[in-house]
């Protein structure tokens, strides 16, 4: 029985998600679908590879992830398919799968070709479900396209190191549910850079001189709890998938706010590490 995961920005509210699942179910009914996330803000191809990215690993070799966020075909953008790291994706060349990837190598890609059958307004239910079934029946990707050797890469994404390796500029990526937020430098990156030397990190008017390895790291257990005072502290962790991470420490986006409204920051936003001597 095949996996089909499916990541979208297409939201609660509406029918799509309902008549992508439909069309899988008409194609493949022993399929099991897994909705990853519906909620990836409206085109954002950047915050759609985090979630992605950070899943798939956890799904059992052989599964298809299906990937519907500004998907559709024009002049800038073709429709893909990639056998990746044991994974099946299939959605659109608009920089998802390079960030996937990152310096990875696929082991197949292909340019879908089925648009002489199919017009459409709606590539993630006519397109990739018909693509993702053919997977699912043990199709190969040859059947569905022809090959092709380079993804669209979106460079603006990855940090920047200065000339004189003391300093990397980053960026914000995503807005977790906890109101964290993650940045697009890796603790590889970081440590890489780094070499050994202490480090500033900024954030807007915040500074940060320390990154845990665990949110609960900010805690001083020697104090009693009654007489602590860390829920709404500040912090840097590296998360769960290896990013610099800016958190409040057991803080509640409905209540109090997380990182992202007490900090002010929201995706895209600058994210500076100086290193000192």
């Amino acid at each position: 029985m095949v996996i089909i995961s499916l990541t979208t920005d297409f939201g609660e509210k509406d029918h799509f998600v309902g008549a992508v699942k439909g069309s899988i179910y008409k194609e493949a009914e022993e399929a099991r679908i897994v909705d990853i996330s519906h909620r990836v803000s409206p085109f954002n191809v950047e915050e759609a590879a985090y979630i992605l990215k950070n899943a798939y690993r956890d799904f059992p070799e052989g599964s298809i992830h299906v990937y519907g966020v500004d998907g559709e075909r024009n002049e800038d953008t073709r429709h893909i398919a990639v056998y990746f790291d044991g994974h099946y994706f299939v959605g659109a060349d608009n920089g998802v799968m390079s960030l996937i990837i990152g310096e990875g190598i696929p082991e197949k890609m292909v340019e879908i070709n089925l648009y002489r059958d199919v017009d459409t307004i709606f590539p993630c239910r006519d397109v990739f479900v018909k693509v993702a079934c053919h997977i699912a029946r043990g199709g190969t990707l040859e059947v569905v396209g022809k090959p092709v050797q380079q993804l669209k890469s979106l460079r603006a994404f990855t940090p920047l190191i200065n000339t004189e390796q003391n300093m990397v500029t980053g960026h914000v990526v995503y807005v977790d549910n906890y109101g964290n937020v993650v940045t697009n430098i890796s603790r590889q990156f970081f440590e890489n850079v780094r070499k050994g030397r202490r480090f500033e990190l900024y954030a807007r008017n915040y500074k940060f001189e320390k990154i845990y390895l665990k949110y609960s790291d900010i805690v001083n257990f020697s104090i009693e709890k009654p007489l602590r005072d860390d829920d709404g502290k500040k912090l840097a962790v590296f998360n769960s998938a290896g990013f610099i991470e800016l958190a409040m420490y057991r803080s509640n986006r409905d209540t109090v706010g997380g990182a992202s409204s007490l900090l002010g920051l929201s995706y895209r936003d600058v994210i500076t590490v100086r290193f000192l001597q």
